[in-house]
């Protein structure tokens, strides 16, 4: 056990228990800055799934923790790590780089270079950011035998290259991360993340044989399957919807790629941060490509997209 930081939990955090398995809730059932915080405690091994906002104030279940396993890497999936200095920390082979250090996050993000002194001063300020060049790679398959239980490593990718769902066994409760399920539907516009992976990974995520499924963000967890499959019915079909809405600007008229990003296709017109028009030129860039391989888009000399 890691005697760091060791308090009695704050009883003003919600939780919820599933045998060796809880789930801390963050704020707003863990909407972002937020997150929800997973622990599992085995004979042997005590492990945190991610460490978002809430993991501070948490306590000894937290700070306690033997290791850390993240299902991703972004910043408010590492706003606890400050708090276990020299506790393994794990990630998939393909986000590992952006968990060792500053320059492999901006390259993973995308943030465009006259934004990523404002971005890295904002995760350090707003997410207690900091480099764990110590960090460890998993591949795809990959078990933590934990005494009791253990956790198994899916790899489902698109939102970012190395996203992975973290099942515990035997108690079949999946850590799905930003698979999140909210009503804003898959994020996709990192350097990294991939709308056509994000696809194969929605229609596979019904095969992961869970009882319990946990998102890191707004939904928080299902215990009733239809229920979770009801509401990924729903965040899947954002995808689509956002097509029709691309579909629908360049029907009144035809557009570049940077007109299109002003008008906004994952955001309301007008709301503005540091890597907004970085996400919204690659998710956008990536419902063209789809759509001009199906004829549908074509691009002309002057740059500008338009309905064939």
């Amino acid at each position: 056990m890691n005697p760091n930081h060791a308090r009695e939990t704050d009883a003003e955090t919600p939780r919820a228990d599933f045998g060796r398995v809880s789930v801390f809730f963050g704020d707003k059932n863990g909407k972002y800055p937020d997150g929800n915080q997973v622990v599992v405690r085995g004979t042997d091994t005590h492990v945190v799934f991610d460490s978002p906002p809430v993991a501070n104030r948490i306590g000894a279940d937290f700070d306690n923790a033997d290791l850390v396993v993240l299902g991703h890497v972004h910043e408010d999936h590492m706003a606890g790590l400050h708090r276990l200095p020299g506790i393994p920390v794990h990630a998939h082979e393909a986000d590992l780089e952006a968990v060792r250090s500053w320059p492999g996050l901006a390259r993973h993000y995308g943030v465009s270079a006259h934004r990523q002194a404002a971005m890295r001063s904002k995760i350090e300020r707003d997410f207690n950011y900091q480099e764990r060049p110590d960090a460890i790679g998993y591949r795809d398959g990959a078990v933590w035998e934990l005494g009791g239980s253990r956790v198994r490593a899916i790899h489902m990718p698109g939102h970012t290259s190395g996203h992975t769902v973290l099942l515990v066994e035997p108690e079949g409760v999946a850590f799905i991360g930003d698979i999140d399920l909210s009503g804003f539907g898959p994020y996709y516009g990192d350097a990294t993340s991939s709308l056509t992976d994000f696809r194969a990974t929605l229609a596979r995520l019904p095969q992961i044989p869970a009882r319990v499924w946990v998102t890191s963000h707004h939904r928080g967890v299902y215990t009733d399957r239809q229920a979770m499959l009801d509401a990924l019915a729903l965040f899947s079909a954002k995808i689509d919807e956002r097509e029709a809405k691309l579909i629908a600007m360049l029907a009144e008229q035809a557009r570049t790629l940077p007109e299109l990003v002003a008008c906004r296709l994952l955001y309301p017109p007008g709301y503005e941060e540091i890597w907004i028009d970085d996400a919204e030129r690659r998710s956008i860039s990536q419902h063209l490509d789809e759509l001009t391989a199906r004829g549908v888009v074509a691009e002309d000399d002057e740059h500008r997209y338009r309905l064939r």
